[in-house]
């Protein structure tokens, strides 16, 4: 039989004067996370452990406090993974398309990017300087005359052999001309043909032999110029190197522990030697540049640049990188590009690190909802934990969206603690579904959603609410409101016996009811604020639950909450949307009629139904053939569905119920409507707990509430669901005042007894029920249709019932 429960049954109440404060302001605020011993001894061994391949998975529901807590964790790690450095790129001299990464101690790669700047500026203003030394400018003269002396002695030579030969040699805007001569005077063309034959001919041989020679000369100039560049920019670059080699000396003697450092002033003195001539200005050392102006083109020398991708100037700890945007390039870094005459261009300047670059000896903590639903992020994150080092390269490049020609940095070796947070659920599915998981993250730490309500704990939720309210500087709380607090945290939980240890929803709580404390010009925060709190949430979230409960009361949703009806019960059903669920009652029906034995779930046949409810479905159907049907056939088919329900329906907390509807359309068998059931049951017949039993009362209340309570109304729950009871406190009222009620039951027996108002009835020896008892009358209505069965079979009818199926022979 059902038991009627008591109002102190209906909720469990905090004693305030069990609570051994007065406010909270006398509390020692909670340092260490209640109820989270489990993950607490998980993270603490993930975080410590220096092995490859351990990183750390934080599983929980939304809300616990896992970041917070690995926040907490990791601030008390001292030293890092790995001694920490400077990272940065700078120019690759022999491959500008590969950068080079230079590793430095702690605050040297500022150092080094300050002393290379100042390098360029002094060098832009020392290298001019030195281009305008009496000793350059008289080295430079001596290569220039010595080649002005050559070529006009080779001139002049040549001058001297053609005049030897009667042959003038001229020079002209365009360069030389050949003239014969008598008497030591240019002849013209008239004169020259007066000449005799044998003369002109020797003339013409001259000129012709001068004229080659003369070519010669000429011919021979560039290359005499060439060479006489060639030891002027050998000046240059003797000049340059001494200047060079004088500031870098210093830099050297700085450096001389950095092997790599030193490699690279090598090749910035090589390559300022070459190319000496950038620095003076307009390529020419001609006059003396300016401090200021140097300043100013030392912006145009990008090569010598030093780009700090990390710099862990004043760090002396672990770094402890959260990355709340894991995308790919935020993830492995990325290498930025500017617009240039229409089209973008790149160099080693615009690499910029990404978080795992950061993290470097450190810990980096991710969503790992949000690394997974970003592309490629998660491949670039396990192949940056894999190889232990991070490669940069373009998004655009992995998808193979560009084909210009791009950067391809030395990559960064790494040792970094990944530690992701995320639901369950997420967790198995990675676990279940990527091979490469279990091999990266072989630690879990697993948080627990709500902790065991005793005395002690409580005292410690207490001292966890003081922490959350000390921590957000807001108003005490008194003990009054401590114990509702806590109440409300077991409600929260669905289970008397238990408190939620979702942070956030408390959290959020104390902040409203701090405004409203402060609202009420109060210096603490009492039971009333507290109270106005909670209804002022449940009625902001409120509407969707009074526009559904409107449909039932002006008779649109057609729920009976008195009389009683043939095959119709009062199911209960939870609606759930974002952060808000509430209760309401729904009508199943039933039919049945001579067939073969088949239930048909119509809510499964339209696709309405989900699997768990099919499988309740056929559960009762196990259950009617065991008690009904054991050493006979059960003549019968019959339907089931949820009436007026469009939105599809899932869970089996609907079993019991349905099952009585059955047999009451079987047996036509009228039921109380004042009564709602919720519960689901085995093939035995035993009621199982169901969840959200706390809003499917509050939902069939509500309903009878408003259209008036008659004092047989009330709710037939699991028994084993008496535990999560946390009712409101005006269904408690109705309770105390037996305007309503709350039954449990054991065993679906009971439940259809209560509905019926009449016995089960026991079998006697011969397997038969009293007439005038549910089983009886079930029993008598089978064996009608058994009759009416047989005669249509032996007439040949019937060889498919109403439904359509094919009878069994």
């Amino acid at each position: 039989m059902i038991h009627a429960l008591s109002p102190h049954r209906l909720y469990r109440r905090c004693d305030p004067q069990a609570l051994s404060f007065t406010s909270t302001a006398e509390l020692e605020p909670l340092t260490t996370p209640l109820g989270q011993a489990r993950a607490l001894e998980a993270m603490e061994f993930g975080v410590e452990i220096n092995r490859e391949g351990f990183n750390l998975f934080v599983l929980g529901t939304p809300g616990l406090g896992k970041l917070q807590l690995v926040k907490q964790i990791l601030a008390k790690q001292g030293q890092s993974r790995t001694p920490l450095h400077d990272w940065c790129y700078v120019y690759n001299f022999d491959d500008p398309q590969r950068p080079r990464l230079l590793q430095l101690p702690v605050s040297m790669g500022q150092t080094l990017c300050s002393d290379m700047k100042q390098l360029v500026e002094d060098l832009l203003t020392a290298i001019p300087a030195a281009f305008q030394s009496d000793e350059y400018q008289r080295r430079r003269e001596e290569i220039t005359a010595k080649f002005q002396q050559h070529l006009e002695e080779t001139l002049h030579d040549l001058g001297e052999e053609a005049r030897q030969n009667r042959i003038a040699m001229m020079r002209t805007p365009t360069g030389y001309t050949l003239a014969p001569m008598v008497d030591d005077k240019v002849i013209s063309a008239e004169e020259f043909e007066q000449l005799p034959k044998d003369e002109q001919k020797k003339i013409e041989g001259n000129i012709e032999a001068i004229q080659k020679k003369l070519q010669a000369n000429i011919r021979a100039a560039p290359l005499a110029r060439r060479d006489m560049s060639r030891a002027v920019k050998k000046l240059n670059q003797e000049i340059t190197q001494f200047t060079v080699e004088q500031f870098i000396a210093g830099m050297e003697q700085q450096y001389q522990d950095q092997t790599n450092v030193m490699e690279y002033l090598s090749a910035v003195k090589k390559d300022a030697i070459e190319n000496a001539e950038e620095f003076l200005p307009n390529g020419e050392p001609d006059e003396l540049e300016d401090v200021d102006s140097a300043e100013g083109r030392a912006l145009g020398f990008h090569r010598y640049r030093v780009n700090v991708i990390v710099d862990n100037t004043g760090k002396d700890r672990a770094p402890v990188i959260f990355e709340d945007n894991p995308s790919y390039q935020n993830l492995v870094g990325r290498i930025e590009h500017v617009s240039h005459m229409g089209t973008l261009v790149t160099d080693f300047t615009l690499i910029k690190a990404g978080a795992l670059h950061r993290a470097n000896g450190g810990y980096l903590i991710l969503d790992a909802s949000k690394t997974l639903t970003h592309m490629y992020a998660w491949e670039g994150l396990k192949r940056s934990l894999q190889s232990h080092q991070v490669n940069i390269s373009s998004l655009e490049e992995v998808l193979s969206l560009v084909s210009s020609l791009s950067l391809e940095p030395e990559p960064m070796p790494v040792d970094v603690k990944v530690i992701l947070t995320g639901e369950p659920m997420l967790y198995y599915l990675l676990k279940r579904y990527d091979n490469e998981f279990d091999q990266l993250f072989k630690v879990a730490a697993d948080f627990a959603h709500r902790t065991d309500r005793s005395d002690e704990n409580s005292l410690l939720y207490a001292r966890l609410i003081a922490a959350l309210q000390q921590r957000k500087q807001l108003r005490p709380l008194n003990r009054d409101a401590v114990a509702r607090v806590i109440e409300a945290a077991s409600r929260h939980a669905d289970d008397s016996n238990k408190l939620s240890l979702h942070v956030d929803y408390i959290d959020d709580l104390l902040n409203e009811a701090d405004y409203r404390a402060s609202k009420a010009d109060c210096e603490q925060i009492t039971l009333e604020h507290i109270e106005q709190t909670l209804e002022k949430r449940n009625f902001r979230l409120d509407r969707m639950r009074e526009a559904y409960h409107e449909q039932i009361i002006r008779g649109i949703s057609m729920i009976e909450t008195t009389g009683k009806v043939e095959a119709q019960v009062n199911g209960l059903t939870v609606m759930a949307v974002a952060d808000q669920a509430f209760g309401s009652p729904s009508r199943i029906t039933a039919t049945a009629r001579l067939g073969h034995g088949r239930v048909m779930d119509i809510e499964r046949e339209v696709k309405l139904g989900g699997e768990i409810h099919s499988k309740g479905v056929m559960i009762l159907s196990a259950y009617m053939a065991n008690r009904f049907a054991q050493d006979k056939p059960l003549p019968l088919s019959a339907t089931l569905v949820f009436e007026q329900s469009y939105g599809g329906v899932e869970g089996d907390s609907a079993t019991a119920a349905e099952l009585c509807t059955l047999l009451s359309a079987i047996a036509h068998i009228p039921l109380k409507q004042s009564l709602a059931v919720t519960g689901s049951m085995n093939q035995h017949g035993q009621i199982q707990a169901i969840g959200g039993v706390n809003e499917k009362i509050e939902g069939f209340y509500d309903i009878c509430e408003a259209r008036g309570l008659t004092g047989d109304q009330g709710v037939i729950i699991p028994a084993s669901n008496q535990v999560h009871l946390m009712l409101r406190k005006d269904i408690r009222e109705a309770v105390a005042a037996e305007r309503f009620h709350i039954y449990t039951a054991d065993h679906v027996d009971d439940v259809m007894s209560a509905l019926a108002d009449l016995p089960m009835g026991e079998a006697n020896e011969q397997g038969d029920y009293p007439a005038d008892s549910v089983n009886g009358k079930i029993l008598a209505r089978i064996d009608e249709l058994q009759s009416l069965h047989a005669r249509y079979r032996k007439s040949g009818a019937g060889e498919r019932d109403n439904d359509g199926a094919k009878a069994d022979d």
